[in-house]
């Protein structure tokens, strides 16, 4: 099943660092895909074929937002990416990837919540992160 992003999202494009959201657990988990093409703007010069890790970021703290604002309290609201506690990169990302993130929610108090997401690639974790969320009041 897939879920129209724009739903969850505030971004759009350039903005928008997910292509398609596939699973939604409101106020416990998301889960998208990122298709990596030649054609993201972060490749225009040319000089450097690997997603920058800051994107990847990005993604995962996009699809944990859905999470967050899947909760019918937080609808209309923003959610903020609050920062990284800690991010492991295993491995680079190219053209022609298919990036599947997941974030789960480990803890959502107030306006405050902690996120775990993973980037899985061909079956393998290549990012490993723990991520925080600030929830407008």
């Amino acid at each position: 099943m897939s879920f129209d992003v724009s739903k969850y999202i505030p971004q759009r494009y350039p903005f928008e660092m997910i292509d398609k959201i596939v699973a939604v657990q409101p106020a416990k988990s998301a889960e998208s895909i990122k298709n990596v093409s030649i054609n993201e703007w972060f490749f225009a010069n040319g000089n450097q074929l690997t997603l920058p890790h800051p994107i990847i970021i990005e993604s995962l703290a996009q699809t944990g937002v859905v999470a967050i604002l899947s909760m019918p309290e937080n609808a209309g609201k923003n959610v903020f990416f609050g920062g990284i506690k800690r991010a492991e990169f295993q491995d680079e990302m190219r053209p022609g990837d298919v990036l599947h993130l997941k974030v789960e929610l480990t803890k959502l108090k107030k306006n405050i919540g902690v996120g775990h997401g993973e980037v899985v690639r061909d079956g393998k974790v290549i990012v490993d992160a723990d991520l925080m969320f600030a929830i407008e009041s």
